[in-house]
């Protein structure tokens, strides 16, 4: 019988300056492919309007990159065994330049969103093929610093990418988000190959799966879209996002079911059949869910109810960045001294607690009590993302490193997805029901708002101008209980996950069994 590859002799690991070298390219690409996932958020108002379309349609470039990564990140496994690891790797960070160069360049929308969502197609491979590549150049014992280093730049780059974003537009202009991914990605791509070119995976000629194929991409689509736009239309009251939703349903219920049954899947899901797999992706991406949902509202609340401009608001999230920035290293290096499930706890009561100290905030908090448990946030982080990925794939063999990696590449990026849509809807009608409920104390016959009243009309304001003033007011608090509510939801929902970490099963110091010995 032949050998597959994990009978093979294993490669060598990478040592001294080769592997530092490595580690900063992939860092770097990965950086640069999930920076450009919220690089663009900030700039969605500048791009409407100098392709003269209105800000709905400006967040299509953001939609559109989310919906063909998310297609591709459960195809890598596939594609890697394909045509081999590094190959796909380096090609897919040249696609991922080659369409931002594209992006920069486009001058009406339809180019852009295309731009986007081949360069979102191009980048789909490889943030999972970078941990697949640090695992397998890293030796055994430091495995745990490979992890520690990849997750940091998946964990930094969003907190970032927003200041970067709102930095570069205003002080050059939007094409340049996309025209710095050049140089950073041109060298990632040079160093990978000539350092890996002669560690290719094997390769081989499976059949696609043409009918996955189809009901992932339409399954896929029409769940982004309908995530991205359902706010805009009302949600389920939509007759469009009605129809997406049910076609959703149909095309993943039938995909599970196909993929479970095919000959040669396209995604492979008999992962889920190991706990520990499972556990840690169910773990990440209701975690990734209610993170997300913080680091989406917060900056929105900032800027839409306190008044902070884009790159204030970013500055307010950076400080999250630190201590994670800080940790992660010291982490990953000593993660075989302590039971993984110890580490994701803490960073779920770390998490639980800074949530429900955001949900005490009033609209008059000041930048600095802002900001302190946003650091204090930076202490969980690592301690969350670096243990699960371990977790996940403690005891998978080195041909599994690849498919596992896309799919709960997918799971995290879905759990995103999904968090914005439910907490931007959430934060929105709560705001709605704050606002019913504060405008029952506005009357002249209540005392407060009586004497209110009357200060403003010292003040010439005429009783429409009073009236529009107290409006306003009730906006703000009700904005601000409603991003309360949503801090608080988060909160109870990182104590829910405590228990279900449990459930996995040690040892997991083994991640990537198959590889290097």
């Amino acid at each position: 019988m032949a050998a597959n590859p994990d009978q093979a002799a294993p490669l060598k690991p990478l040592h001294g300056t080769p592997l530092v070298l490595l580690t900063i390219a992939v860092a770097f690409s990965t950086f640069m492919e999930v920076l450009d996932m919220t690089i663009v958020n900030v700039a969605v108002p500048h791009i409407a309007g100098s392709l003269a379309v209105s800000p709905n349609e400006g967040t299509w470039t953001i939609s559109s990159y989310s919906l063909a990564s998310a297609i591709m990140q459960p195809l890598t496994g596939w594609i890697a065994r394909r045509f081999g690891e590094v190959r796909t790797f380096v090609t897919s960070v040249l696609l991922f330049v080659t369409f931002s160069m594209l992006c920069g360049m486009a001058t009406t929308m339809p180019m852009l969103v295309f731009a986007r969502l081949m360069q979102g197609a191009g980048s789909g491979p490889m943030v999972a093929l970078s941990l697949t590549l640090l695992l397998s150049s890293y030796p055994r014992e430091r495995q745990g610093v490979a992890l520690a280093m990849w997750a940091m730049t998946v964990v930094i780059a969003p907190i970032f990418g927003p200041i970067l974003g709102g930095w570069i537009t205003d002080n050059f202009s939007w094409p340049w988000i996309f025209y710095i991914n050049a140089p950073v990605g041109v060298l990632a791509a040079v160093i990978t190959w000539s350092l890996l070119h002669k560690r290719e995976t094997k390769t081989a000629k499976a059949p696609i799966d043409a009918v996955g194929l189809i009901l992932l991409v339409v399954g896929v689509g029409c769940l982004q879209f309908m995530l991205d736009n359902g706010n805009d239309h009302d949600w389920f009251n939509s007759p469009l996002i009605l129809t997406l939703g049910l076609i959703a349903l149909v095309c993943l219920t039938f995909l599970v079911v196909w993929e479970i049954h095919a000959k040669h899947p396209v995604i492979d899901l008999s992962l889920f059949k190991k706990r520990n797999f499972t556990v840690g992706v169910i773990s990440l991406s209701l975690g990734m869910f209610a993170f997300f949902g913080i680091n989406v509202v917060f900056p929105l609340w900032l800027q839409t109810t306190i008044n902070y401009t884009a790159t204030w608001a970013g500055l307010a999230a950076a400080p999250s960045g630190v201590l994670a920035f800080l940790l992660s290293p010291i982490i990953g290096r000593n993660m075989h001294k302590i039971d993984l499930r110890v580490l994701v706890t803490i960073a779920f009561v770390i998490f639980a607690g800074t949530s429900y100290w955001f949900s005490t905030f009033d609209s008059g908090a000041s930048f600095a009590a802002l900001i302190v448990p946003r650091f204090v946030m930076g202490l969980a982080i690592p301690c969350f993302f670096i243990p699960l990925n371990q977790i996940y794939l403690s005891g998978l063999p080195g041909s599994e490193i690849a498919s596992a990696s896309g799919l709960s590449n997918f799971f995290r990026t879905l759990g995103s997805s999904v968090s914005t849509a439910v907490m931007v809807t959430l934060w929105q009608h709560r705001a709605i029901y704050h606002h019913a409920s504060l405008t029952e104390y506005v009357s002249p016959n209540a005392p407060a708002a009586g004497d209110f009243l009357h200060k403003l009309s010292h003040l010439g304001l005429s009783a429409s101008q009073q009236l529009g003033y107290i409006n306003q007011i009730v906006d703000r608090e009700g904005y601000t209980l409603a991003v309360n509510d949503v801090f608080y939801g988060c909160a109870v929902l990182f104590v829910l996950l405590l228990p279900v970490l449990w459930f996995a099963r040690p040892p997991f110091g083994s991640a990537g069994g198959g590889m290097g010995h």
